[in-house]
């Protein structure tokens, strides 16, 4: 089976996700493999925005290990207190860094990733169960809108974590 979204030709990142959700909502709603899930998401956010890298970390155990993800090469697994993930893991917190470069203890898995927004999501209990970590290779290129649209996004993962 084929599956497609439709993106608008608008340069308004909240048109944009305004879009998307709702679609990939239906994307998802009738898989019930998580990693063909979280790939999709991925795959909708890379072609609706061209993000540099986009991708989900997942707890498992004492450490963020790399999930579904399009880009280049990435780190593989991040401790809970090291970079930009690892802060918003502790802080549970969505976190905006308009320059990578003046942020304390990054992890520079690409020289190129200029800009980060990292957006947490949680299990029943308030834990947070895995990121969705977006890199640019501009700097400041994220705002309110992209952490409101990707904390839906993942509002809508948290759905599917706790069904599986």
């Amino acid at each position: 089976m084929a599956e497609s979204i439709s993106v608008p030709k608008s340069d308004v990142r909240r048109d944009i996700y305004n879009s998307i959700i709702p679609q990939i909502e239906a994307l998802v709603s009738a898989e019930t493999d998580l990693i063909a899930n979280l790939s999709n998401i991925v795959a909708v956010l890379k072609e609706a925005f061209g993000f540099f890298w986009v991708g989900f970390y997942l707890k498992k155990e004492n450490q963020l290990v790399l999930g579904p993800f399009q880009g280049p090469v990435a780190c593989t697994r991040i401790d809970f207190d090291k970079g930009v993930c690892g802060h918003c893991y502790t802080t549970c917190k969505t976190i905006i860094v308009p320059d990578v470069e003046l942020f304390p203890g990054h992890i520079a898995c690409s020289s190129l990733s200029r800009s980060e927004i990292v957006v947490p999501g949680f299990n029943s209990a308030g834990e947070v169960i895995f990121l969705i970590d977006v890199d640019s290779d501009h700097v400041a290129d994220f705002s309110d809108d992209d952490a409101e649209g990707l904390e839906q996004i993942a509002q809508i993962v948290q759905k599917l974590m706790s069904r599986n």
